[in-house]
C-alpha cells in the first residue's frame, strides 16, 4: 500500500539532520531507492510503499533526536541506523537498537548510568549486538575501553553470558617491570588498573570484589589466557596494539560456545619491540571480510576527555 509521510524539522537546522549538501539524505535515498524523499525548507516528505516509508521516517526521527541531544549528526550515526533498518526481522528501530533509545544508555545501576556519548561509541554498541567479535580502533580518549566494559557488564546483567574476562598485554611502554615494587601480581597491577577503574564505575566495590573472588569477573594479563577455552564469556582485550600476531591469534581462538569478544586498541601507540609486528594491525588487514567480525573506527570526533586531547591528536596527525 502506498503512503505519504511528512516530518517537520522544527527548531533544528536542516543541515544538521540532512548533512552538508544533503550527504546524510543521499545515503538514506541510496538505501531506500523506491522511496521518494523530498526536502523543502524544514519539511521532509516521503512517498512510497508503507513499510519502507515508515522505516525512512523512523530513521529521520532518530536523526532528529540525535541532533537535539548532541547538536550534531555524524556519518557513522546514519550508517548505524541504516544497518539496523536493513537487518531482516527488525520491526522498529527504537525497540530493536536499544542503544539509540532513551539517551543511548548502555548499562545502568542504582547509582550510575553509562551512556554512549558519541557516534563511534553508539556504533560500537550496535555492532557488538550483531557480531561475536568486534574490533574498536581509535585514538586515546575516545572511550573505547570504557564503552567495551559497559557493553560486557550489560550483557552479564542481562544473563547473556556467565562471566567477563578482561585482558591486557603487559608490554613495557618505555618502563621496566623489574623496577616496579612488589611481587608479580603487584608489578602487573598498573597495566590492569584502567580496567578496574571502569568496572568500579559500574559495580559497587563490594559487588566487584565478590564477583572477582568468584571468578565471574577476571582481569588478567594476556599471557594468562593461553590454553583456555572460554564458554559463555564476554572477553575484552584492551591495548591490543601491543599484542603480537601470535598473541592476537591465541586470544581470538579462546572464544568458546556462546561467547563474545571486543578488541580495543590505538594503532598510533604501539609499544612493541621493533622486531615484532602489531597483532592489531595484522588483524585489521586479514579479518575484515569474515562474517561475524566487525570493525569500528573511532576518530577525534569521538574524544570525550579534555577538549585539548582532540587538539593534541590533531597536532600529532599533522607531524
Amino acid at each position: 500500500m502506498k503512503t505519504e509521510q511528512f516530518i517537520e524539522l522544527a527548531g533544528i537546522e536542516p543541515v544538521i539532520v540532512l548533512g552538508a549538501q544533503d550527504t546524510h539524505l543521499k545515503k538514506i535515498r541510496e538505501e531506500f531507492p523506491e522511496v521518494r524523499i523530498v526536502a523543502r525548507g524544514n519539511t521532509v516528505a516521503m512517498q512510497g510503499d508503507e513499510p519502507e516509508v515508515l522505516a525512512v521516517r523512523r530513521i529521520l526521527e532518530e536523526l532528529v533526536m540525535l541532533a537535539e541531544q548532541h547538536g550534531e549528526v555524524l556519518e557513522s550515526d546514519v550508517t548505524t541506523l541504516l544497518s539496523i533498518a536493513s537487518i531482516p526481522g527488525v520491526q522498529g528501530l527504537r525497540k530493536t537498537s536499544g542503544v539509540l533509545e532513551g539517551g543511548e544508555v548502555i548499562v545502568s545501576t542504582r547509582d550510575y548510568v553509562v551512556k554512549a556519548k558519541t557516534g563511534g561509541q553508539r556504533r560500537m554498541v550496535v555492532e557488538a549486538r550483531h557480531n561475536d567479535i568486534l574490533f574498536a580502533i581509535g585514538p586515546a580518549g575516545t572511550g573505547k575501553t570504557y564503552t567495551a566494559v559497559a557493553i560486557a557488564v550489560a550483557a552479564w546483567k542481562a544473563k547473556q553470558v556467565k562471566r567477563i574476562v578482561l585482558a591486557r598485554p603487559a608490554v613495557e611502554a618505555g618502563e621496566s617491570l623489574g623496577f616496579l615494587p612488589g611481587d608479580l601480581a603487584q608489578k602487573i597491577d598498573p597495566y590492569l588498573r584502567p580496567l578496574y577503574d571502569a568496572l568500579q564505575d559500574m559495580l559497587t566495590a563490594e559487588k566487584l570484589r565478590a564477583l572477582t573472588e568468584q571468578r565471574v569477573i577476571e582481569i588478567v594479563p594476556l599471557a594468562y589466557m593461553r590454553g583456555r577455552t572460554l564458554n559463555n564469556s564476554f572477553i575484552i582485550l584492551d591495548e591490543a596494539q601491543n599484542a603480537s600476531n601470535k598473541q592476537m591469534k591465541m586470544c581470538l581462538t579462546r572464544l568458546g560456545v556462546n561467547s563474545k569478544a571486543i578488541i580495543t586498541g590505538d594503532i598510533t601507540q604501539v609499544d612493541l619491540p621493533r622486531e615484532l609486528d602489531s597483532g592489531l594491525l595484522n588483524a585489521r588487514n586479514i579479518l575484515q571480510n569474515i562474517e561475524g567480525i566487525s570493525f569500528v573506527f573511532l576518530d577525534k570526533s569521538d574524544v570525550v576527555r579534555h577538549r585539548l586531547v582532540r587538539d593534541i591528536i590533531d597536532a600529532y596527525e599533522q607531524e
